[in-house]
């Protein structure tokens, strides 16, 4: 068993969740942030979401992220300080699962149809890599539970080598 079954079906922030689990590390979730500080700066009426003030969560977070050992969850990266993450990982949906779990969430067509445009171009990915040294961002499959068990035992290895390579120390487990 992986552990992770409450995930499914899989929503929003289930890699980081677990990966924070698994390594004792900080789960900085944007959105909850946002939500829970009232970090907008109006709505998108087309979109049906908040426009995110990212300066106020920027100057929010900052403290926390320079303290290091955090897992930084959002969408978006190219407004957070080019120094403050060692490695990016921008997760990748088939355009089938994309689509129905969308639906599922009862999306409106405008932005599902924004969602799966900006996937089939990686808007995202390629963002990354421009707001990033390219040599940072790596690309994740995230389809399925399995793809959340790859991904955390590949990234919990990448951060056992960091702290080895660094001369840090893991947080406790």
């Amino acid at each position: 068993s992986s552990g992770i079954n409450a995930e499914w079906p899989l929503r929003p922030g289930s890699l980081c969740r677990r990966l924070a689990t698994v390594t004792k590390m900080k789960h900085v979730n944007i959105g909850a942030v946002a939500l829970e500080n009232n970090f907008y700066e109006g709505e998108d009426s087309t979109l049906e979401c908040k426009i995110l003030d990212e300066d106020k969560v920027l100057s929010h977070i900052e403290d926390t992220v320079r303290r290091g050992n955090n897992i930084v969850d959002y969408h978006g990266s190219d407004f957070f300080d080019e120094d403050w993450f060692d490695i990016v990982f921008c997760l990748r949906t088939e355009i089938e699962i994309l689509a129905k779990r969308l639906e599922e969430r009862e999306y409106s067509d405008v932005k599902i149809k924004n969602n799966i445009e900006s996937e089939i171009f990686q808007v995202l990915l390629e963002e990354a890599r421009e707001s990033y040294d390219p040599e940072i961002v790596y690309e994740l499959p995230s389809n399925n539970l399995a793809d959340v068990d790859s991904n955390v035992a590949r990234i919990q290895s990448w951060i056992q080598s960091w702290y080895a390579d660094n001369g840090g120390t893991e947080p406790e487990r």
